[in-house]
């Protein structure tokens, strides 16, 4: 169960609904998480067809065949009594409110906070996932949180954040609850994002996209093998998530982490770099992100910034206009700048917007910059 409130006031029909308070510097503070429920709320799944071997899972390339029983290999997906049921909604495990550069988004909304949610599960099995506590277990295995659809966009609402995130493990693999959240959000005037790992097939990406505003998709690599070996995924989906993404019109950002002797080979960086110029995502900001030890791979080094700096090089050389460095302190690769006069048009210090000379989407040259700048009016009158 979590709380809203903003400022000293609270929400009347929340405060009924769910009794308790816990206040401080007027933002969301939910119960420690050892004290909720861990049990899954089980809904029916979307995307589920029979089959003669079994029920099979249509939202992800995966496309799990499951017996009674059975898990998905996300695991928050089950078959009982022939039927496939999702164990992820409303009970998320983690409950956030970030600012929508931590996403990364750089060209959405600056400034802004996004409420931000996941429940556990995740259809990749990175090597260096640093959420892996989350993303490698199932909703049944986690403290979570009761908060259905309405009271994740009420939550948003109360505390000015201008979007709703699906992030942390992969949304992809609570689709359902995305899908009704993003819904609700989108009728009350609030943006929604993905977060994602772009691993979703064509026909459930473009339904969700209806609701969708922006999305980070982590590009691991350019490499088959290395995807495989990576994640235990494929590379060619994710390509095809991205361009779904650019067709339908939603405001898109790419993270490419860099891991030393997996991702750092110059070579594969320029495929992609040709890859995304050639496939019209210039204009698509590209987040080059340092790798930190975690999980699977504790044994490797950080990326060392040499080998940041070559990645961002490549990808202006190969015609890509916004190009950041992410995870490296200092190394002055988080404004943005202008492609034409080189003017710095955002300012960064981490997360924090230090200064924007944006207007109506232009730098003062005259330059258009690709984004999402448009103000959003958020009232508790019209959204509780």
């Amino acid at each position: 169960m979590s709380l809203v409130i903003r400022g000293n006031r609270i929400s009347r029909r929340i405060f009924a609904r769910q009794g308790s308070l816990a206040v401080a510097a007027g933002v969301v503070m939910p119960l420690p998480l050892t004290s909720l429920k861990p049990a899954p709320k089980e809904r029916l799944a979307m995307y589920q067809e029979e089959s003669a071997r079994g029920i099979v899972c249509r939202i992800c390339p995966n496309e799990c065949v499951l017996k009674e029983g059975e898990l998905s290999d996300c695991r928050n997906r089950i078959v009982r009594n022939s039927k496939l049921y999702t164990m992820a909604f409303g009970n998320p495990c983690a409950v956030n409110i970030d600012p929508v550069e931590k996403k990364p988004l750089y060209h959405f909304l600056p400034g802004s906070s996004s409420f931000s949610i996941a429940t556990a599960g995740c259809n990749f099995a990175c090597l260096n996932c640093q959420n892996w506590t989350i993303s490698q277990t199932s909703p049944d295995k986690t403290k979570n949180y009761e908060l259905p659809p309405g009271e994740v966009v009420a939550n948003a609402a109360i505390n000015n954040c201008r979007s709703i995130a699906y992030t942390y493990s992969e949304p992809v693999t609570f689709y359902e609850y995305v899908y009704e959240t993003s819904r609700l959000a989108r009728e009350k005037g609030i943006r929604n994002i993905m977060v994602s790992n772009g691993y979703i097939n064509k026909e459930p990406l473009k339904e969700l996209c209806r609701f969708i505003d922006g999305a980070n998709i982590d590009l691991k690599s350019f490499s088959d093998s290395t995807y495989l070996k990576l994640t235990g995924g494929k590379l060619q989906p994710v390509l095809d998530t991205l361009k779904t993404y650019r067709d339908e019109g939603v405001w898109l950002e790419i993270t490419n982490l860099v891991v030393p002797g997996w991702t750092d080979k110059p070579d594969e960086i320029r495929m992609m770099c040709r890859w995304l110029a050639d496939n019209g995502f210039t204009d698509t900001p590209l987040h080059f992100s340092r790798f930190h030890p975690e999980y699977k791979l504790e044994h490797l080094p950080p990326t060392p910034a040499a080998i940041l700096n070559t990645a961002a090089s490549i990808a202006h050389e190969a015609g890509l206009k916004h190009v950041y460095v992410g995870n490296l302190p200092g190394a002055g690769h988080s404004n943005t700048i202008c492609p034409s006069c080189g003017q710095k048009v955002i300012e960064r210090s981490g997360f924090t917007i230090v200064s924007n000379s944006i207007k109506s989407g232009r730098c003062s040259c005259g330059t258009s910059i690709s984004g999402v700048w448009g103000k959003l009016l958020i009232t508790e009158t019209s959204l509780i």
